[in-house]
């Protein structure tokens, strides 16, 4: 207790201490919290599905068929035909041979890695990699490097030096990174990959549904689908759902049913869970102007921000404002909550020291008369330099 007591008190007098906000409700890119209306930018709902009455309308049958709870994993009896359905659906979509449904993308990380690399292998990891992948790659027990934020060159020095002393190996990236909004350099990786006789693996969780031709990712933008071996994403960022996926090949689905412990020692997703997320899938390529409209409207905000002499970072749909001290973070977060934007600090653990910063996730729902409100807004804001 001693422990805990000290930790908390640390964290307070540094004023990181963080604590829960519950919402009244949340829809249309606003959020209610304690009976305040704010203009919501921490929602990863980027392409305002999450309130779309197709995915209510499926829910809401599902949930009459077939109950909330699956009651089971899906290897007792927990499976049924819609699970089925996602999966064949999902692999469609992502440009594999198969995909399998895990119920986050943290689960989905941690499993899948630890599962397909062990004792013998490497694992090369990009320095940014959100928490759940660096968790996955220590579970494992594979020797891991970390190479600099999307930078080919010490990636490549790593593979040179350390490559041929192990058995299998692992390239592992985001595609469009939580924290920071840009985008990896696929295909210098794929090079790389290549080259040193690697397999590489894409988180996709932000990228999914707001890039490429047909909404599937950053993958699909680029046209190197048949190059990732492993292609990871979630259902419940601009999907508006839950839950998560491997797109792979058949022979690494069977694999992964029978060793990975995220998935094996899991309930299934509900039923309603799943048949949203396929209304989802379905969505993303009857509306196709609603990731257009994110990305225009994304575009604006970093000309806008920019030009104001805010430092901004991010080629996406999330925008980082880069402040560096972590109580002038929380400073101008609070500033702008009594203006109406809810936009929390990000601070250390989860970016380095000195790089506290505001994370705006755009979204659909966002119109540009409330991004033209917003920029003259923050232009108020009391800044500490």
């Amino acid at each position: 207790m001693a422990r805990i007591e000290e930790f908390l008190k640390k964290r307070e007098e540094q004023g990181l201490l963080r604590s829960l906000n519950p919402s009244n409700s949340r829809e249309d890119g606003k959020i209610n919290i304690k009976g305040k209306c704010y203009i919501d930018f921490c929602s990863n709902d980027y392409l305002g599905l999450s309130s779309h009455p197709e995915l209510k309308k499926a829910f809401k049958e599902a949930a009459e068929k077939y109950g909330i709870s699956a009651s089971a994993s899906r290897l007792l009896s927990g499976d049924t035909q819609i699970h089925q359905k996602l999966e064949e659906k999902t692999a469609i979509f992502k440009g594999k041979e198969s995909a399998l449904i895990f119920n986050s993308g943290y689960q989905a990380n941690v499993g899948i890695i630890s599962s397909l690399y062990g004792k013998g292998d490497v694992i090369f990891s990009d320095k940014l990699n959100h928490a759940s992948i660096i968790d996955g790659v220590l579970l494992s027990g594979a020797k891991s490097f970390r190479f600099l934020h999307n930078n080919l060159n010490h990636l490549e020095s790593l593979l040179k030096k350390e490559r041929n002393k192990f058995n299998n190996s692992l390239i592992i990236t985001e595609t469009v990174f939580s924290m920071d909004g840009d985008v990896s350099p696929l295909k210098g990786l794929i090079s790389l990959k290549e080259k040193y006789n690697c397999q590489i693996m894409v988180d996709e969780a932000h990228a999914t549904g707001v890039f490429g031709k047909n909404g599937s990712g950053m993958v699909e933008e680029l046209g190197v689908t048949e190059k990732i071996d492993l292609i990871m994403g979630t259902f419940s960022k601009a999907l508006g759902g839950f839950g998560a996926y491997l797109a792979c090949k058949r022979e690494v689905k069977d694999f992964l049913i029978n060793t990975c412990r995220s998935f094996i020692y899991s309930t299934a997703l509900p039923v309603p869970v799943i048949a949203a997320n396929l209304a989802a899938l379905d969505l993303i390529k009857k509306e196709p102007f609603r990731r257009k409209t994110l990305l225009e409207n994304a575009k604006y905000l970093h000309t806008e921000l920019s030009g104001k002499g805010f430092k901004i970072r991010g080629s996406s749909q999330i925008i980082p404002l880069i402040i560096g001290d972590a109580q002038e973070t929380l400073n101008i977060s609070q500033q702008l909550q009594t203006r109406g934007y809810w936009v929390l600090p990000i601070r250390q653990p989860t970016v380095p020291t000195g790089q506290a910063r505001l994370r705006f996730s755009l979204s659909f729902c966002h119109s540009k008369k409330m991004l033209k409100e917003f920029i003259d807004d923050i232009a108020k804001v009391e800044i500490h330099k």
